[in-house]
Formats: C-alpha cells, sequence, structure tokens
C-alpha cells in the first residue's frame, strides 16, 4: 500500500495543470467523495497494525499536497465564460462614458489661467475657526459687517464654523509663508442663503492673492482683464465699480460682458448687460500685520469669483440649481476628453 501512495505521490508532484477545468478536474480526482484519498482512507483497515502509523502519516503528507498544488494554481486562470455569445472583440460603446462635472472643468480651467502667470494653489479646511475665517480678516467681533455674510456656526462651539469664503486659506498660507506670495485657493463654502437660480447655500470659489513690494492697483486690473479674455474670449470687456470689502482697500466689484445675451440684456445679467463674477482690491494693511508680513514694506492684491457664476456665463447656464441636481440629460453634455 505504501508503494501505491509513492506512485500518487510522484503523479501529484510532476501535475502541471494547463486550464482551470484541469485544475478541477485534478481536485474531483484526489479530494472528491469518490475520489482516491477517500479509497485510501478506507483502506486502511486492510494495513497491518505495524505499519498503519507510517500509512497513515503517507496520506496525510500526499492529501497535504494535492491542496497545495490546487492553491498554488487557482489563481492562475482567467475565468472562463460560459456564454459563448460574448464577444470579446467588440468595440465598448463610448456613449456612455462619464464625464467631469461642469464645475470641475471651469475650476481646473481658472487654474490653468494663473498658473501661466506664476499663481500655485493652496488648500485649506472647510471647518474653521474664527481667527481665519473672519478676525485676521478685518473683521473683529461684532464688526457689522460680518453681517455681509450669513454663517452657519457649529451649534457647540460658537467659534468654529463653516468658511464663507476661501479667504481663510490665504490667512493660513500668509502665515506660514513670507513673501513673495502669489496663490490661488479654490475650494467649496458655506452660506445661509436662500436657493434660487443665481444663489446657492454651497457653492465654489477661487481666490487670488498677491504679496510683494510696490503692488499696485494697475496689477490687478491687468491680472482679471487677462482672466477674462482667456476664459471668456478676447471680445470680453470687464467694468470695475467701487465697493466695500473690510479685508480691502480700496476695493471693486468686477463685471464681465454677458455672453449669454452679448450684452444685449436678460434674466441673468438683469438686463444691464454686465454679469458680476467678481470681488477684488487691495489687500487692507490691518490684514498683512494679523499675518505676519511688514504693510509697509509690501503691498498685494486679491480678488474672489464665484465658480458657479463663470460657469453659468461660459456654458450659457440660466439656472444655478442646475449644478447641483445632479440630472444625467444636462451633465452629460459637457466635454467628456477634459
Amino acid at each position: 500500500m505504501l508503494e501505491k501512495v509513492k506512485v500518487v505521490v510522484e503523479k501529484v508532484i510532476s501535475f502541471v495543470p494547463k486550464t482551470e477545468g484541469e485544475l478541477n478536474a485534478f481536485r474531483i480526482e484526489y479530494l472528491g467523495k469518490k475520489g482516491l484519498l477517500n479509497d485510501l482512507f478506507s483502506s486502511f483497515r486492510e494495513v497491518p497494525n505495524d505499519q498503519k502509523k507510517e500509512f497513515g502519516a503517507a496520506i496525510n503528507n500526499l492529501k497535504q499536497l494535492v491542496q497545495n498544488k490546487i492553491e498554488e494554481y487557482k489563481d492562475s486562470f482567467e475565468t472562463e465564460f460560459v456564454n459563448s455569445d460574448i464577444d470579446l472583440t467588440k468595440n465598448i460603446n463610448s456613449d456612455n462614458l462619464g464625464s467631469r462635472h461642469p464645475i470641475s472643468l471651469v475650476r481646473n480651467q481658472i487654474v490653468d489661467i494663473f498658473n501661466r502667470i506664476g499663481f500655485t494653489v493652496s488648500e485649506g479646511p472647510e471647518i474653521e475657526d474664527d481667527w481665519h475665517n473672519f478676525s485676521a480678516l478685518n473683521l473683529p467681533e461684532e464688526h457689522p459687517a460680518r453681517d455681509m455674510q450669513d454663517t452657519f456656526f457649529i451649534q457647540t462651539n460658537p467659534d468654529v464654523l463653516l468658511r464663507t469664503h476661501t479667504s481663510s486659506v490665504q490667512v493660513r498660507y500668509m502665515e506660514n509663508n513670507k513673501p513673495p506670495i502669489r496663490t490661488l485657493s479654490p475650494g467649496r463654502v458655506y452660506r445661509n442663503e436662500a436657493i434660487s437660480a443665481r444663489a446657492h447655500c454651497i457653492f465654489h470659489q477661487v481666490e487670488g492673492l498677491y504679496i510683494d513690494e510696490n503692488v499696485s492697483f494697475s496689477d490687478l486690473k491687468q491680472a482679471l482683464l487677462y482672466f477674462a479674455k482667456e476664459m471668456f474670449g478676447e471680445k470680453t470687456k470687464i467694468r470695475l465699480r467701487p465697493s466695500y470689502f473690510p479685508f480691502t482697500e480700496p476695493s471693486a466689484e468686477v463685471d464681465v460682458s454677458c455672453n449669454i445675451c452679448n450684452s444685449k440684456g436678460c434674466n441673468v445679467c438683469k438686463y444691464t448687460g454686465y454679469l458680476e463674477i467678481l470681488g477684488c482690491g487691495m489687500v487692507d494693511p490691518n490684514v498683512l500685520e494679523n499675518c505676519g508680513i511688514d504693510s509697509k514694506k509690501y503691498s498685494g492684491y486679491a480678488f474672489g469669483m464665484g465658480i458657479e457664476r463663470i460657469a453659468m456665463l461660459k456654458y450659457g447656464v440660466k439656472d444655478l440649481r442646475l449644478f447641483f441636481e445632479n440630472d444625467v440629460r444636462f451633465l452629460k453634455q459637457f466635454d467628456k476628453s477634459i
């Protein structure tokens, strides 16, 4: 009997399956209910008593050898398709491929435009503290300008909030980097606003900051004109209107000619021919000092824009809510190659 086991061991050792089917047949041959190992265990009672110990060890080793062989090759074969009607050479239907969200497309394009003139991307947390979101930006506690932004505060800690702008990222960047600074801060922000065709409680911003010696308002205007022409086309016009922001002085709102109606007037531009796209201004010296930057030596400009507003202009979308509803009929219209 021992000689029979030795022959089987040599056969198992030399076995090399070529297909998954051969390996499965091997398993059934040795480990199945009517397999060879069951026969050998059944013949154990016929073995002389003085050979039982040696024979038992031999068939146990054989069983382990078979199991190791199966384990060695079980992941070596691709799954065989039972359905022969499947054509593996058939071309994939590209009509159902997904695309990037229009907000992502516009964000990437904005970042790329400013990358060309030296801006790098910086990011920060969406859950912020009061200092980085308000106080460092020339908005101390009880400042009336805080009412300009209806904020979501964390109920258990009034010092913690959902950021209302990505200016908080700029504060963090200025605290940890020395001028010259040229950074762009894209991200999601939150304000407690009524949802409509022109506003939402969640939206996306890109804010830019440039700090160096002898930076002027004309530098700011030229950078924004360059951006508008790159984003909307060479014929695009901009206009700057005096405005107020606590963290910049002087400050301005920037309007771009409405390409939805070709400046003739529509409900999106409120029939003015222009659409406000961003706010900007020269960084207030108090903000520089709060962030550890010498305001007597350095000056700078900052700007911030809503990505949704830019996307509405670029793609001719008249209702901002479409960007958040994830209607496939809407999303499938955008470029799949970007």
